[in-house]
């Protein structure tokens, strides 16, 4: 008899109220499509990363026009002018029946006056029938979006830093350090699976991004804490039992609840992509595409690829089955 089978067989002597999956059974599996996903999602940066003008630096340039231009002509003639790439936005004015044009030129120390005097006279050219008038030129510094972004990346350490310690103290009865340390890799290729998808769709890296992370670092371990308080809570109601029994039956537990708020969350951000894509808000794709790929992974990571990778380290550990939580003795008056 197989030790899987032996293993099965034991795992039926104990009443529980839900149907139990063999998760730990496909932990090979679940550590190659997440090793996939995070190989791509790296490999995605050499296909090129879009930073955004607040982190690189560089010029803004406003006009008011009326009628109706041509971006892609516009953008074509410009980075031919100044030999940089230019990205043409365009919005409406809420103060008047025109609308904006918006210019964004990446360099370290912005554009001159005479250079941005060029600028204006070459878009004139290109639309001498659109009434198309300077309201504002900034310069942008990179300086500035640096420190940002890097106050960001040490939030996101800080906050994974006390990820690691919260689970530590609270599930000390699951070996706590270890269980940290795989929620925080399972957050970490949350994160890299969203980068993945940012760089793939051409999103730029900007705030939304940032927001995104940020967001993700909260949301995309709520999972893995209520699988880990099961466990914990299993360890006592099921003395003996071996932990890969355990984690299949508090994974198995937890899984109806996980799937009904990821999916809630994830019907959410779509219903939100849809209407951004009929109303052709490009900022609002920036945040709600990558936010379905970071609940999308966070999910698997939460029901699969953590609870598994952390049955794999009490393994090595020669750790097959806990010991029942001591209870703490009541003390009469």
């Amino acid at each position: 008899m197989s030790k899987q089978t032996k293993e099965a067989k034991e795992a039926k002597h104990f009443d529980v109220d839900v149907k139990v999956h063999d998760f730990c059974s496909k932990s090979k599996v679940f550590f190659i499509i997440g090793l996939a996903l995070i190989l791509i999602s790296l490999l995605s940066t050499f296909t090129g990363v879009n930073v955004a003008l607040e982190f690189k630096g560089g010029t803004i340039i406003t006009y008011s026009y009326v009628g109706d231009v041509d971006e892609n002509s516009i953008s074509k003639e410009l980075t031919s002018l100044v030999g940089s790439t230019v990205k043409v936005q365009q919005g409406d004015s809420l103060d008047s029946d025109t609308k904006t044009l918006s210019l964004s030129f990446t360099s370290n120390d912005g554009l001159t006056i005479d250079r941005q005097n060029d600028v204006t006279n070459k878009v004139k050219e290109l639309c001498p029938d659109n009434d198309v008038t300077l309201l504002d030129a900034n310069d942008v510094n990179a300086r500035s979006g640096g420190e940002f972004f890097a106050k960001c990346i040490v939030a996101a350490i800080f906050a994974a830093l006390i990820l690691i310690i919260y689970i530590a103290f609270r599930f000390k009865q699951i070996s706590g350090w270890s269980a940290g340390v795989c929620a925080v890799l399972g957050l970490l290729s949350t994160l890299i699976v969203t980068y993945g998808c940012v760089v793939l769709c051409r999103f730029e890296i900007d705030s939304n991004f940032m927001a995104v992370i940020l967001t993700l670092l909260g949301y995309a371990v709520n999972d893995t804490i209520v699988i880990y308080d099961r466990i914990r809570e299993n360890q006592t109601l099921l003395p003996g039992i071996q932990i890969r029994d355990l984690v299949n039956i508090s994974d198995s537990q937890s899984l109806r609840r996980s799937i009904r708020t990821s999916i809630t969350t994830f019907s959410s951000m779509l219903v939100v992509t849809i209407v951004a894509l009929v109303m052709g808000l490009d900022s609002i794709l920036s945040f709600s595409i990558p936010m379905m790929a970071g609940i999308a992974m966070g999910t698997f990571n939460s029901i699969c690829f953590v609870p598994s990778l952390w049955v794999w380290w009490q393994t090595k550990r020669g750790i097959t089955v806990l010991k029942p939580a001591k209870k703490k003795a009541k003390t009469s008056v």
